[in-house]
């Protein structure tokens, strides 16, 4: 682990400022024919078609527990109404069961747990004048920034990672993150590529350099320090992210705060679409 001395937010510098078909050839003298009807003919829904949908197969599913379970019970309690109480309550909870597995948003929508516990974090700090994007796109390419964050103490790229606990998170000679035997340079190396894009497509709209803090907030193994600057990425423990944010001396006023929360949100798209 580099042993040279950091400031506890791994910055030494202010983040900021610095056929259809072809028609049939007619032939002139084509016999007339018996007029044919012009309506397309309706395929008649089966039972087994129906039988088939999603909708029917959960209740089909739901029908079948519900039962077995009322058997099992009344003959156990030698009771009928036992029984049907058990069935019903079972078919109860299998849909309770359901509707929480089961999202409407595909998962590919879907934030992930990591994410989740950052969002809570950021929006603690709305009250103090922070503004923060989530997950939006860098454009003309597949990467991601997981959360923008605009406020008094500058602009940062914060990227989520939810790693394996049991591999332990460590650091060689203050340029190199392992996570257990894998070397992170590649996700480094995204991170600090994907604010320097931001960085650039924001000062450019807004007239005057502005800067974007990269940082990698790591949950599942303990991070073994604060903060750390590790190839140009501040990389520290997930719960930190707030902190990290509000340490920092105050860099911009409250005009340019908004004037740059909508300039990021107009060049950097939402990922999977304005809600």
């Amino acid at each position: 682990m580099d042993s040279d001395n950091q400031r506890e937010d791994g910055h030494n510098a202010s983040p900021i400022w610095v056929s259809d078909r072809p028609e049939s050839e007619q032939t002139a003298a084509a016999k007339p024919s018996a007029p044919t009807s012009t309506y397309a003919p309706v395929e008649r829904a089966s039972v087994r078609s129906l039988l088939q949908q999603p909708r029917f197969r959960r209740l089909r599913n739901r029908l079948i527990v519900g039962v077995a379970v009322g058997l099992v019970v009344g003959f156990l309690a030698h009771d009928w109404r036992v029984g049907v109480t058990a069935g019903v309550i079972a078919a109860i909870l299998e849909a309770v069961y359901r509707a929480r597995s089961n999202s409407s948003v595909p998962a590919w929508r879907r934030t992930s747990v990591a994410e989740r516990r950052t969002e809570a974090q950021l929006r603690k700090l709305e009250r103090n004048g922070y503004r923060t994007l989530h997950a939006r796109a860098i454009p003309d390419s597949e990467a991601q920034i997981d959360h923008l964050v605009v406020g008094p103490t500058g602009i940062y790229a914060v990227d989520s990672e939810k790693w394996d606990k049991r591999l332990p998170v460590r650091v060689q000679m203050g340029k190199k993150l392992f996570h257990g035997p894998f070397d992170m340079k590649a996700r480094l190396t995204e991170a600090k590529w994907e604010a320097s894009q931001a960085s650039e497509l924001i000062t450019k709209a807004f007239g005057r350099e502005v800067s974007v803090v990269p940082s990698l907030a790591i949950y599942g193994p303990p991070v073994p320090w604060k903060v750390m600057t590790i190839r140009g990425v501040d990389v520290y423990q997930g719960d930190r992210a707030r902190r990290w944010i509000t340490k920092r001396e105050r860099a911009l006023t409250d005009t340019e705060i908004d004037r740059i929360f909508d300039i990021a949100g107009q060049v950097l798209p939402a990922r999977y679409g304005e809600d």
